[in-house]
């Protein structure tokens, strides 16, 4: 069985024919390699507990008395009189049914604090991706449309600066002049209800988004250039084409890779970002769960929380992958993306 793909750009007169089996091969090839991707850094993972300083006991005690029935039972549960690698896969197989221990801070399962703090990260992260995304793409749009220009210019300058600052100077920066100052935002929490959430988060997204909104632009920008000076384009303004028709059909349709990638790349930054926003506005999230695990030697909830983040940015960069097949039907597909 065949399916035949065709560009939906007229003048450029991309064809590409694949077959279903292909396409079912390449998603399997993907799908191996994100999970392989994931074995070796679950292994990164679980070796933290060995290569804590110390006893590995003494660590999961944490600051509770040693008694000989605790220390007796510890060793039971994690299996610490088996061989490192047996320990490993007993770890692994409660890994995959999302069972990661208990807290030695917080004295809970390790997913039940996770539940407790994820929705505060994803509702702010949902919301800087929304931003970045929105305001990237547009100022890329209009600074390839008006190239060389002085709004160009200001644009690629003001990009150059986002990505360069540091996220924590950005949040200090907003929380002085907009919370302390003009008092249009609370300094600190995370609001309840969605309403109120969506105010008192609005800081941190922005924060969280400055990276993103400036690698997205910048990646828009130089993908729809490069679109608007192919020959196709020329030729259709010879036709008498809209600029309209131009723009969004010959500039930004066949731009759409460079912007998938640099989504996936803005996803991948608000996963590792979240951490330096929550601490400087103090939200109760993943990021913050996770330095706080870090100062207490916490090391199954740390070894959670990592993993957790693992499987989100793998899982974002599958979805980018196999959305390439369906934005960009000109890519041949003979048992592996060409």
């Amino acid at each position: 069985m065949e399916v035949a793909f065709d560009r939906p750009g007229p003048a450029l007169g991309y064809e590409s024919t694949v077959t279903a089996k292909s396409i079912v091969f390449y998603v399997l090839r993907r799908i191996v390699a994100m999970a392989v991707l994931l074995l070796i850094v679950s292994f990164g993972v679980f070796s933290l507990m060995h290569l804590a300083p110390g006893d590995t006991v003494q660590v999961l005690l944490g600051t509770r008395p040693a008694s000989p029935q605790l220390v007796a039972s510890l060793r039971a549960q994690y299996h610490l009189n088996d061989p490192f690698f047996v320990q490993y896969l007993h770890w692994l197989a409660d890994a995959v049914h999302l069972d990661f221990g208990r807290s030695i801070k917080l004295n809970e399962p390790v997913l039940t604090a996770l539940g407790e703090r994820m929705p505060i990260t994803l509702f702010y992260g949902v919301y800087a991706f929304i931003i970045s995304t929105v305001v990237g793409v547009s100022l890329g749009v209009l600074a390839a449309v008006k190239k060389r220009s002085v709004f160009d210019r200001g644009a690629v300058a003001g990009a150059v600066l986002g990505v360069s600052a540091p996220t924590y100077a950005v949040g200090l920066v907003l929380l002085y002049a907009f919370a302390l100052q003009l008092g249009w935002f609370p300094v600190i929490g995370p609001g309840s209800g969605f309403a109120d959430r969506f105010w008192h988060l609005t800081l941190p997204a922005i924060t969280l988004a400055t990276t993103g909104t400036a690698l997205t632009m910048k990646m828009t920008r130089a993908a729809l250039i490069d679109a608007l000076d192919q020959d196709a384009v020329f030729f259709a303004r010879a036709r008498g084409v809209s600029g309209r028709r131009i723009l969004f059909v010959y500039g930004l349709r066949n731009a759409l890779m460079p912007i998938i990638t640099a989504a996936g790349i803005v996803l991948t930054v608000m996963f590792t970002g979240a951490v330096l926003t929550e601490v400087t506005f103090a939200l109760p999230g993943v990021g913050t769960l996770l330095i706080d695990s870090i100062s207490s030697k916490d090391i199954p909830m740390v070894q959670g929380t990592t993993l957790l983040v693992a499987v989100l940015v793998v899982a974002v960069n599958l979805i980018i992958d196999l959305l390439y097949l369906v934005v960009d039907p000109r890519v041949r597909i003979t048992g592996s993306l060409q």
